[in-house]
């Protein structure tokens, strides 16, 4: 499954030249992602009260064309790969119909100790429901 949200750019995400800080995808990335997980019904809170987490490892963004100040984006998500600790979700940031980043982000599923754990059958089962292929 593909969820794309809309976010509408800040002044603060933008750099003295007007363009979105670079930085700002990684904000937007994440917010794409919990949303995923909010419309597969699996929210992060709730990630989160079985005491994990999913903390990125990698992260990968190829730009393509600039966003700025007051441009409507939308970033669109989906779960790429799925192992018995790991997820990778994909990314495209579009204006429209221009293409304005593409990228990637990997995590590992950890407890609240920090050390690497699998990921539940109950976590599990619904993120491999909505996992789609490159």
């Amino acid at each position: 499954m593909k969820v794309r949200l809309p976010i509408t750019v800040r002044y603060a995400e933008t750099d003295a030249m007007g363009v979105v800080h670079h930085s700002s995808y990684v904000i937007w990335l994440e917010a794409a992602r919990v949303e995923w997980l909010n419309q597969i019904g699996l929210p992060y809170t709730q990630i989160e009260a079985q005491g994990l987490a999913f903390a990125v490892v990698e992260i990968g963004l190829t730009y393509r064309s600039p966003a700025r100040f007051g441009d409507t984006v939308e970033v669109e998500t989906w779960l790429s790969e799925a192992t018995s600790r790991t997820l990778q979700y994909r990314y495209r940031v579009w204006k429209g119909q221009t293409l304005l980043a593409e990228g990637f982000t990997r995590h590992l599923c950890q407890d609240t100790r920090g050390k690497a754990v699998r990921i539940p059958a109950a976590v599990a089962e619904p993120l491999h429901r909505h996992l789609l292929s490159d």
